[in-house]
């Protein structure tokens, strides 16, 4: 079993309020009072149906395949990667690193929240799966991978996380990477997980927390009908992918010149000196690679 860490204490300098919680920007603000009321939340839904299919519409463009903030350990990977796969070094290291906890060759793999397929492709075209399914609630981004990645094995649905359309067993592993934070109801998607899980089956999880979110997460965490093989915090290695990762002049291209616009995609995908990288480097915000197996 892995060791569990407390919540990250406020340090000098941070943006922790007197309470010892996260003092959040403006955005976030508005955002955690929609998520509290449940009439307003039905607003923010909009985000997911809407908002992220406008995004895609956007990024594919471009041909953007990666929504990650990316992975670099000390010394670098060094990953021999074809060169088509080198743009995007340091979001292919993050899959890299969450899918190798476990041997993929053979299995059948489910990713959950796909995005725009790189992920999946990489790791079909290189771990050797009997099958590989990614799944994600963006129509628009589902439409791009089908279309993108035409490889042996790779296919793409469309599906809730909260409610898999697969019947019970149907995997050997199940892969998330940096997106369950978005989900309206966390333990639902654990539970399905475990349902869509064979015995011997592992689910290979890499996600994000702020401080103040930190100990639910945990509480969730406890309640996963798996046993944790591993866990570990890989806030620098993910600071080391921000660094170099071309994520933000993907955004921004594409962005008007709207300096509100911009910030917000700074401090959400930038590198140092952005939101994200500051709350990651004062433990403000717990980034973890876990890894759990079904008995």
């Amino acid at each position: 079993m892995g060791v569990r860490l407390p919540p990250p204490s406020p340090r000098r300098g941070s943006c922790a309020g007197a309470d010892g919680g996260l003092q959040r920007t403006p955005t976030e603000r508005l955002i955690d009072r929609l998520n509290r009321n449940p009439i307003l939340l039905k607003i923010l839904d909009l985000r997911f149906k809407y908002g992220y299919r406008i995004l895609s519409r956007l990024l594919t463009r471009d041909d953007v395949l990666f929504l990650n903030y990316g992975y670099e350990e000390d010394p670098p990977m060094a990953l021999q990667l074809a060169a088509s796969d080198e743009s995007d070094r340091f979001p292919i290291q993050l899959y890299h690193r969450t899918a190798t906890q476990v041997d993929l060759a053979g299995r059948k793999v489910l990713e959950v929240s796909c995005g725009h397929g790189g992920g999946a492709s990489y790791l079909t075209r290189t771990m050797n799966p009997a099958a590989y399914t990614g799944l994600d609630l963006n129509s628009v981004g589902i439409e791009f991978c089908q279309k993108r990645h035409n490889l042996p094995g790779l296919d793409f649905v469309r599906g809730n996380a909260e409610s898999l359309p697969f019947s019970d067993r149907s995997f050997d592993v199940v892969i998330n990477v940096e997106a369950a934070i978005n989900y309206h109801n966390v333990l639902r998607f654990f539970a399905e997980v475990e349902r869509v899980l064979r015995r011997g089956g592992h689910f290979l999880y890499a996600d994000i927390r702020y401080a103040d979110e930190i100990s639910t997460w945990e509480e969730q965490l406890a309640k996963i009908p798996l046993r944790l093989m591993s866990e570990r915090v890989i806030n620098a290695e993910v600071m080391r992918g921000l660094e170099n990762n071309r994520f933000l002049d993907q955004i921004t291209r594409r962005l008007p010149d709207v300096a509100f616009l911009r910030g917000i995609a700074a401090d959400y995908a930038g590198g140092p000196g952005s939101l994200i990288y500051r709350r990651l480097e004062i433990g403000e915000a717990s980034y973890r690679l876990f890894c759990f197996a079904k008995d």
